[in-house]
């Protein structure tokens, strides 16, 4: 598995977030989902409002600016697996951008591959 560098944390944080937001849109519409549902798991993610979420998309600020704010939700240990190489569960928490930019694509992975809504936002098992 490759390594997360300093370099690669630092190149996703100058990223602007509202020049990725279409592909993860064309992404998931190519498999029968919808705008609604992409920025459902973002918010359920991240906490923001849809408002905020607009602003991002609208070009207001990088993937540093946009986990820098967010309140990643509680039960985001729960998302687990490979994305891009990298097993998010092993990113250090040194490099907490690069993994919950790699949480947040695993979440949109599930929702292009048509998993149900339920089970993408994870619950705590009762």
């Amino acid at each position: 598995m490759p390594e997360v560098t300093v370099e690669k944390n630092e190149k996703i944080a100058k990223m602007n977030f509202g020049s990725i937001y279409p592909h993860y849109l064309n992404r998931i519409k190519k498999h029968g989902r919808t705008k609604e549902e992409l920025d459902r798991v973002i918010l359920w993610f991240t906490s923001y409002d849809q408002n905020k979420l607009e602003s991002f998309i609208a070009g207001n600020g990088t993937f540093g600016d946009f986990f820098e704010g967010a309140k990643i939700h509680q039960n985001a240990y729960m998302i687990k697996g490979v994305v891009c190489g990298y097993r998010i569960e092993e990113i250090s928490e040194e490099f907490a951008l690069y993994r919950d930019c790699r949480r947040m694509e695993k979440l949109i992975d599930e929702l292009a591959k048509g998993r149900k809504m339920e089970k993408i936002l994870r619950q705590e098992k009762k």
